[in-house]
Parts: C-alpha cells; sequence; structure tokens
C-alpha cells in the first residue's frame, strides 16, 4: 500500500507519515519498482499503535520505546501521564476560572482588564502588604468579583489584611452574604471562624439571619462569634453564649460588653442578671469565674443586678466581695 493510500485510510498525513519514519517510529517495509514507499499490512498496524498512543498523551519518544523495548513496562509511565494530566486539568481550571473571574468584573476596555488581572495577582501575593493594597482598591475602576473578595478573605491569616478585605466585602452587596455564609458550612475550622468573623461586619437582616443560624451551630468558635455579633444588634438569644462566655474565660471582656449593650432593654438586663446569678450559685463555678461573672454585673442596670451585688458583697470570697461593694459604690447605692 503506497503512501497516500495509508494516509486516506489512516487518517494521518503523508508529512506525519515521513516524520515518523525519520524518527525511526515506522519503516515502509519496501519499495515499488519506481522508488515509492509500500507500506505493508504489519506497518499499517504499527501506524495505528502510534496514534492510539498519542491520544493518551505519549510523546513520540515515549512511544518508540514502548514499541520497541520489550522490558518497557506500562504501569509507571500511565501513573505519570495520570499525574501530567492532573495537572494540566488544574492549570485549565485555574485559567477558566481566572478568566470567569475578569468576565463577571465586566471591564469596559482592555485598561480595565488588565487592572483586574493586576489585582488578582496581588491578591495571590507573599507579601501582605501587596495584598491589603490589593483589598483596598478592589472597589475602584473595575471592581474585583466578589466571590475572589470572598475567597481571600475566608484563606487570610494576616489580619490587617483580613480587615481590609472584610471592608472591601462590605460595599460588595448581598452575593458577598451569601458566598461567606456558605463559609460557615466548611469542613475546615479556620474556614469557618473567618466566614462569621466576616459576617459579623456586614450590615442587614439577611446577615443576622445567618449569624442566628450560626449560633445554634455545632462548632463553638463560630457561635462564640456570632454570639457577639448578635449582642450588639440587640439580639437577645444569644445571652446565654455571651454568660458561657464569660464563665469560661473566652474573650469575656467583649463578651461582657455585647451584654451591656443587649441590656438597654429592661426585661432583656432582668434576664441577663438574673442568668449571671445563677453562675455564680453553682458550686461547680470556680473563683476565677465567679470573678469575671461579678464584673459583668457592672455593665447591667437594674434592681435584679443591684440586688445580687449586695448579697455578693457578703460573699466568702474576698474578691468577689470586694469587687462587689465596688461596683455599688459607682452605683450609688452603698
Amino acid at each position: 500500500m503506497l503512501i497516500g493510500e495509508v494516509s486516506r485510510r489512516s487518517g494521518v498525513s503523508a508529512r506525519m507519515l515521513r516524520h515518523y519514519e525519520s524518527l525511526g517510529l515506522v519503516r515502509p517495509s519496501g519499495r515499488t519498482g519506481s522508488g515509492y514507499r509500500e507500506y505493508s499490512a504489519q506497518d499499517i498496524r504499527r501506524i495505528f499503535h502510534i496514534e492510539s498512543l498519542r491520544s493518551l498523551g505519549l510523546s513520540l519518544r515515549e512511544i518508540g520505546r514502548a514499541l520497541d523495548d520489550p522490558g518497557f513496562t506500562p504501569a509507571a509511565l500511565v501513573d505519570d501521564l495520570i499525574r501530567r494530566t492532573n495537572e494540566r486539568i488544574a492549570a485549565e481550571h485555574e485559567l477558566l476560572t481566572r478568566l470567569r473571574r475578569i468576565d463577571a468584573a465586566d471591564p469596559a476596555d482592555w485598561e480595565g482588564v488588565l487592572h483586574v488581572v493586576a489585582l488578582l495577582q496581588a491578591l495571590g501575593s507573599q507579601s501582605a502588604d501587596a495584598r491589603q493594597r490589593a483589598a483596598l482598591s478592589s472597589v475602584d475602576k473595575v471592581p474585583v468579583p466578589v466571590e475572589v473578595l470572598v475567597e481571600a478573605v475566608l484563606s487570610e491569616t494576616d489580619p490587617v489584611v483580613s480587615g481590609a478585605l472584610r471592608w472591601a466585602l462590605a460595599q460588595s452587596g448581598d452575593r458577598g452574604r451569601e458566598l461567606l455564609a456558605k463559609g460557615l458550612g466548611s469542613p475546615v475550622a479556620a474556614v469557618r471562624k473567618r466566614a462569621v468573623q466576616s459576617l459579623a461586619e456586614l450590615p442587614g437582616a439577611e446577615t443576622t439571619a445567618h449569624l442566628r443560624e450560626a449560633l445554634n451551630g455545632p462548632d463553638d468558635v463560630v457561635r462564640r462569634y456570632a454570639a457577639l455579633a448578635l449582642g450588639t444588634r440587640g439580639a437577645a438569644e444569644a445571652v446565654p453564649t455571651l454568660i458561657d462566655m464569660i464563665e469560661e474565660g473566652g474573650n469575656d471582656t467583649d463578651a461582657a460588653d455585647a451584654l451591656s449593650e443587649l441590656a438597654a432593654d429592661t426585661a432583656t438586663a432582668d434576664r441577663i442578671a438574673t442568668g449571671l446569678v445563677d453562675r455564680l450559685t453553682r458550686d461547680t463555678t470556680g473563683a476565677p469565674a465567679r470573678g469575671r461573672l461579678t464584673q459583668a454585673l457592672a455593665g447591667i442596670p437594674g434592681t435584679t443586678a443591684s440586688h445580687a451585688l449586695v448579697e455578693l458583697s457578703h460573699d466568702e470570697d474576698r474578691a468577689v466581695s470586694l469587687t462587689a461593694v465596688y461596683l455599688l459604690q459607682l452605683r450609688g447605692t452603698r
């Protein structure tokens, strides 16, 4: 069979068949009387073998080894092909993500495209200063897509950069809120923590609803940040968790401040005072915790808190009694 017919039947161009011959991959078994290449059935089978291996991503050099080296085994090569293919897919996926982000920014011209690309690169920089500058400038000109900001804030470890990213997210509207809410369900504890911290800085009833869900979740860290945020929003259901925080000594000062804000409502103030006193009277409450709980009564107005302080001024624990006396003096009741 001459080269033209082989090309038609195999789909391999005559030029590529000559290239295979130059590399020694497939040599025509014979020549016609006029000197034309003549391929045997065995030659054609080898051409199909070469094309099959090319379809798997093997190089021509690897194909030559696979076909001619009796000791060459496919296992290692296939494993390497799998690795290389995964790397290529990851690179293509990263490129696709980058292109979608640029498309989402809807730049008006090439200057806008370059601006978005520069910001994306800066947000992925190893330099915290560069990431912070990118976050602060992300709302100028062509804004960075909110998905990028959420991804950045959920992975950011530098507190200063995190603050800048949260500020940028606060300008992004509802889309950022919903993506952060999804972060609350992440299997990674650090991501859940960053998600609730970022949500806490966003306004709106929808955010409060997400924080209420977080308050009832299983993650203690998330619950505590949600409680602090809800306390500043006037949500009284945060009271038990805030009292837990004071008793356990986790962010107890912030928790006491949140209780103080909630205590602006008279009914809530009595509920808070009752909750603090209940913890104080438990036999299992240790001395340091009793001290923190007593101090928390300082920011709670009303007769319930005042009566509790009068009782505590006679407490057997001298630190507690002295604290209660001091707080009563501040109230002008002693």
